[in-house]
C-alpha cells in the first residue's frame, strides 16, 4: 500500500486513537503539576527526579509516531490541535475551581493552599502554558521528521524514524517545558537541570522500550484500516487547514 492520503470517513480507529492520544496529554500534565518524584540515587551527578507527567507524556508521542505512520501528516495535525484545545480548556476549568468561594467543611481539611500546592501549575497556567509550548513545538516536530523520513526511507526501518523523531522531538518539549515551568515559578530553579535530564532520559527511553508496541499497532492498524499514508506533495504547515 502507498496511499498518498486516505479518506478520514473512511477511518475504523482514528477517533479511538485520538482519544487516548488527548487523555494521555491531559492526565500527564495533571500528574506533573501534582508530584516530583525522586528515585533516591543521582545520574550525572543530578539527582533522578522527575514531575509525575514524565511516566505518561511519552504515550502521547508514541501515539503521534502511530498516527503520522499510518494515516499521514494532515491526520496527524488534526489531532495534535485537538490535543492543544482540550488542554486549553482543561486550563480554564481548573483556574474557573480555583476561583470561586471555597466550602468551609472542604477548607478546614483541605482548602486553597492544597488546590494551589497541587494543582496550582494547572490553575494559573503555569503548567499549561509550559505544556502547550513544549507540545506545540514537540510534537509537529516529531510529526513532520518521522513523516520525511518515511519518504525518503520508502517506509522501512520504522524504528529508525521513531526513534530519531523522538529525540528531535523530546529534547525540544522537554527543554522548553521544563524552562517556562521554571519561569512561571511551577518548579523552583533549583530543580532545571535536574528535570531536563531526567525527563528528557526517562522519555526516550519509555518510547524505545514500547517500540515492539509501536509496530504491532501500526501493522495491525494498516491492515484494519487498508491504508498506509506516505505525505508526497504535503505542505508541513501546522496551521494549514
Amino acid at each position: 500500500m502507498g496511499i498518498v492520503e486516505g479518506n478520514r470517513q473512511n477511518y475504523k480507529f482514528l477517533d479511538f486513537i485520538m482519544s487516548f492520544f488527548v487523555m494521555t496529554l491531559i492526565l500527564s500534565n495533571i500528574a506533573s503539576s501534582a508530584k516530583i518524584v525522586d528515585l533516591g540515587f543521582s545520574l550525572f551527578g543530578l539527582p533522578f527526579a522527575f514531575d509525575g507527567g514524565t511516566l505518561l507524556f511519552p504515550l502521547s508521542y508514541v501515539f503521534g509516531d502511530i498516527l503520522t505512520e499510518v494515516y499521514g501528516f494532515k491526520a496527524s495535525r488534526r489531532v495534535i490541535w485537538t490535543g492543544f484545545c482540550a488542554l486549553v480548556i482543561s486550563s480554564l476549568v481548573f483556574f474557573l475551581l480555583r476561583a470561586l468561594p471555597s466550602d468551609p467543611v472542604w477548607e478546614g481539611y483541605a482548602g486553597d493552599a492544597a488546590y494551589d500546592a497541587i494543582l496550582g501549575g494547572m490553575s494559573t497556567g503555569g503548567i499549561a502554558a509550559a505544556s502547550l509550548a513544549g507540545y506545540f513545538a514537540g510534537e509537529f516536530s516529531n510529526s513532520v521528521i518521522l513523516s520525511k523520513i518515511k519518504i525518503a526511507m520508502k517506509g522501512k526501518l520504522l524504528f529508525a524514524r521513531t526513534i530519531t523523531s523522538t529525540l528531535i522531538g523530546e529534547l525540544l518539549d522537554t527543554l522548553i517545558f521544563v524552562s517556562i515551568a521554571c519561569l512561571t515559578g511551577v518548579f523552583g530553579w533549583e530543580l532545571f537541570f535536574t528535570l531536563i535530564i531526567t525527563n528528557y532520559v526517562l522519555k526516550c527511553l519509555i518510547e524505545a522500550l514500547m517500540t515492539p508496541l509501536t509496530y504491532l499497532a501500526v501493522w495491525k492498524l494498516k491492515k484494519a484500516e487498508g491504508v498506509d499514508v506516505y505525505d508526497v506533495g504535503v505542505k508541513y504547515n501546522p496551521f494549514a487547514a
